[in-house]
């Protein structure tokens, strides 16, 4: 994955209101922190680092005062209803140095006929190398059949990747598809043990009373 850069600013001036008063000037606050270092308070610009972090697990490259430093975004807080980046944590990172990230599961490919494919996880846990953290793994559940499940042990990972993941967790599971009938069936039988009483529907009356 190609790392991303992105000029930062020292911040001296914290606080709710000097956050917003950032976030007035389209920039966002920030903090980089890790390797024992003391925490560094930084601003970036909006746009730039809202683009950057369309991406997940982007390595970015930052740069202040100079000097440049990786770093993966940790933690970012979003406002609840506007578009915008609240505050971000950065935590450094080393190139050859090993991180702890999620990564996105993509399946690709047909099940058999009259199945239906149920993605259990949509991600997995994995340690791999800072610069060459993937975009996702693929799946593929071409042609397979119902009753197949596919756990997080048996999935083939990127090369130089740790599964982190328990390898008994289910990932992606093949079950026969199920037919209205047989689904109103169920239904039907859940209410009646239950002691459901169902009314009769206006189509079914309307049979009744032509009979």
């Amino acid at each position: 994955m190609s790392d991303l850069t992105l000029n930062a600013e020292t911040r001296t001036q914290f606080g709710k209101g000097a956050a917003r008063k950032i976030r007035r000037d389209h920039k966002i606050p920030a903090v980089m922190y890790g390797h024992g270092a003391d925490p560094v308070h930084i601003t970036l610009a909006a746009h730039e680092t809202m683009k950057a972090l369309k991406t997940s697990n982007a390595l970015l490259t930052i740069v202040l005062d100079g000097k440049e430093q990786l770093a993966l975004a940790k933690d970012v807080q979003r406002d609840p209803i506007k578009p915008v980046i609240e505050h971000i944590d950065l935590v450094v990172v080393r190139k050859g140095e090993k991180v702890t990230v999620d990564i996105p599961v993509h399946i690709e490919g047909d099940a058999a006929p009259d199945t239906m494919v149920i993605t259990d996880s949509t991600s997995l846990e994995l340690e791999v190398e800072a610069t060459h953290i993937p975009e996702g793994i693929t799946i593929s559940i071409e042609g397979l059949e119902a009753g197949t499940q596919i756990l997080a042990g048996q999935v083939e990972l990127p090369k130089g990747a740790t599964l982190i993941t328990d390898a008994e967790t289910l990932v992606v599971n093949v079950t026969a598809q199920v037919s209205e009938e047989a689904l109103e069936a169920e239904l039907a039988d859940a209410e009646a043990e239950a002691g459901i009483e169902r009314e009769e529907s206006d189509e079914a009356a309307a049979s009744d009373s032509d009979a």
